[in-house]
């Protein structure tokens, strides 16, 4: 992740994009107002930099929750296809350390981690409520632990009009097996 701070011309840029996001898919996220999303967003450069992480690999954040009574507001990765910049990973640093040849670049959970952003498999199938995602690609979700104690790890996408949860090694990686996130603010 670039941890680099951002400057204003960056910072305006990328709340620029989010703004025309969240204007352009108002049906997604009722009754929320874009000064509300700022606001939230003002105090926060951690998750401006999450946000401009899922920007640049090609996720197109945008605002899915608002819980008015927490004050939180949830991002989500709503590019149609897990993101291109975030693919050909295998599940975990452990997969990527047991792979002895042709290694991908990184792993899913330690590039989400340091991303800060997360997708749960209970979170994806929220997503897929919201539309069709993943129809040529897959992602990588949350695996629980007994699973990966066997080396194993879980993915999703959709097929046949039906969301689907499958099962890998963990160090598998292919070119259209990526991850995409959610970033609560």
């Amino acid at each position: 992740m670039n941890t680099k701070a951002m400057n204003t011309n960056e910072r305006e840029e990328l709340l620029h994009a989010l703004k025309s996001r969240f204007e352009s898919n108002a049906h997604r996220h009722a009754g929320t107002a874009w000064a509300d999303v700022r606001a939230r967003l003002e105090g926060r450069p951690d998750a401006l930099r999450s946000l401009r992480e899922m920007e640049v690999t090609g996720g197109e954040p945008d605002v899915i929750d608002h819980d008015k009574q927490r004050g939180h507001i949830t991002f989500w990765d709503r590019s149609a296809e897990s993101p291109a910049g975030r693919r050909s990973a295998c599940y975990d640093a452990e997969a990527l350390d047991a792979r002895k040849e042709n290694k991908p670049a990184n792993s899913a959970v330690e590039t989400a981690a340091a991303m800060g952003i997360e997708l749960t498999e209970q979170q994806y199938q929220r997503l897929q409520e919201l539309g069709d995602f993943d129809t040529k690609t897959s992602r990588w979700v949350r695996t629980p632990s007994e699973v990966r104690a066997i080396a194993g790890a879980l993915f999703c996408d959709r097929r046949y009009g039906r969301v689907l949860v499958h099962h890998h090694g963990a160090q598998s990686y292919y070119a259209a097996r990526g991850f995409r996130g959610s970033l609560r603010v």
